[in-house]
């Protein structure tokens, strides 16, 4: 279990990052549509409100980290983390529960999801425009 730094009356926990994971922040929406590219890939992720999700990849992460609309969380950052059994909200609340040592998401698989999740960048190419 990461570091702890406060507890509230609710069971959740403050938890510094860059411990036992960094952290990447991402909006809900992308965030979700992610976590289902990512399927059984995907490591444990909070859900903070109705605008964001955090997933926890490998210490270090955070220090390479550039995906637009994203924001990682490493040494100096914290999370809130539900009680284990919250798996609702209002608050922080469990989007996938962590397993016997599967907090984390692969980074690189992650970042894939994100920016599958996020779709063409506007003015890309979508073909070549010949017709058959």
């Amino acid at each position: 279990m990461p570091t702890s730094r406060l507890q509230s009356a609710a069971g959740w926990t403050l938890y510094d990052a860059g411990h036992d994971w960094d952290a990447i922040r991402v909006p809900r929406s992308v965030g979700l549509a992610a976590m289902a590219i990512l399927g059984t890939r995907c490591g444990a992720v909070v859900e903070e409100s109705v605008s964001a999700v955090y997933f926890f990849t490998l210490v270090g992460t955070a220090s390479g980290w550039e995906v637009e609309n994203t924001r990682a969380l490493g040494t100096g950052s914290a999370v809130t983390i539900p009680p284990s059994r919250r798996t609702q909200g209002p608050g922080p609340h469990w989007r996938m529960c962590p397993g016997d040592g599967s907090w984390h998401t692969d980074p690189d698989a992650l970042r894939a999801a994100i920016e599958d999740a996020f779709g063409p960048r506007a003015g890309s190419e979508h073909g070549t425009g010949a017709s058959a």
